[in-house]
């Protein structure tokens, strides 16, 4: 039986078997995008569970249709508006510390990336140490339509993926599926849907922390599916090509200058992402990726929230609270930037 993580929120669902924990995200009306309680009921469990002996292996995943659509930013926009960005801000740093405690725990964590994975939803799982996605997974990090940028320690993982491919994740808020995130490396694993139910079994029978054992476990219901023949992954070249330029300005030039001798979708609807998104959050982000090459998950973690606190304080762009409108409250998708703000480094932010 499950039961509440914390007394006060029904959201973080427990199942205890064994030495097994499973953490089931239950906010499917909201495909489960992460609440103040919701973060805060994970922070305690995987807290205590780090402490626990009997305790040996997590399994996260999400009730319905989706693992986890990301953070409620729309909540901590609305408090913005109606108060202070200080609900954000503390919002932001619960979850920026439970993503940072995931990324460097113990014991063995598996999440379950059943349909949708995105900005918050990332956060609670690529940075545990198995991944495992499936045929119906849909991975994105949209920040950057939202007028934010990709955070919950995106600048590090982002960084780290082949060649220049996270900067394309990261500024186009691309959608990759189940095949694609086990060839960049965001998954560990792939397993078809239909037997994610007997992994789970398997892996709640599970009486130890040694990852060797459990990856074995996973091993045995995993395929190597191919990616399909239209996906960026088969783009990398041209990826490359344009996603290494310095700034904004020039990557979008070099994908301009591809369009006309590539009859490439990629190219096109890379252009019009682009083009879409805040420029200031294109350029916050590209910063960030760059950045966080260079540094740990802890480094990236603090200078992310760092960042999320100016853009909630409006410094030097109100596009968070626009974006946050115009695709989260009233839905018609098309948000105002008043003007074309120009970011000129990420000093202003240290």
């Amino acid at each position: 039986m499950a039961s509440p993580a914390t007394g006060d929120s029904d959201q973080v669902l427990v199942e205890a078997n064994g030495s097994t924990r499973t953490l089931v995200l239950n906010r499917p009306k909201q495909l489960n995008a992460l609440s103040s309680a919701m973060v805060t009921g994970l922070l305690k469990c995987f807290t205590s569970y780090e402490e626990e002996n009997t305790v040996k292996l997590l399994i996260v995943k999400g009730k319905g249709r989706a693992f986890c659509a990301g953070g409620d930013v729309a909540e901590v926009a609305q408090s913005i508006n109606n108060d202070t960005w200080k609900y954000g801000a503390d919002f932001f740093h619960t979850e920026f510390l439970l993503n940072y405690i995931i990324a460097t725990y113990s014991k063995p964590q598996v999440s379950l990336l059943t349909g949708i994975v995105m900005g918050g939803g990332a956060g609670v799982s690529i940075h545990g140490r198995f991944r495992v996605a499936t045929g119906n997974t849909v991975f994105a990090m949209p920040e950057t339509a939202l007028g934010l940028f990709p955070d919950i320690g995106a600048s590090y993982f982002l960084s780290r993926l082949p060649g220049f491919y996270g900067e394309y994740v990261g500024l186009t808020g691309a959608r990759l599926d189940g095949a694609e995130m086990l060839a960049c490396g965001l998954a560990t694993h792939f397993v078809p849907l239909n037997r994610m139910p007997l992994l789970e079994e398997s892996l709640k029978k599970v009486d130890t922390s040694d990852p060797f054992a459990i990856c074995g476990i996973i091993d045995q219901f995993s395929q190597q599916p191919s990616v399909k023949g239209s996906s960026a992954m088969n783009r990398m070249e041209i990826i490359n090509r344009c996603f290494s330029k310095r700034t904004v300005e020039e990557i979008i030039s070099a994908l301009e200058q591809e369009a006309p001798s590539v009859a490439d979708k990629l190219v096109t609807a890379a252009i019009q992402s682009l083009r879409k998104a805040s420029p200031t959050s294109l350029k916050i982000s590209l910063a960030s990726i760059r950045e966080g090459r260079l540094q740990t998950v802890g480094e990236c973690l603090r200078r992310e929230y760092r960042m999320v606190c100016h853009v909630m304080r409006g410094d030097f762009s109100r596009d968070f609270f626009e974006g946050c409108r115009a695709i989260l409250v009233d839905k018609d998708r098309n948000p105002k930037v008043i003007s074309l703000h120009m970011y000129n480094g990420l000093q202003k932010m240290h």
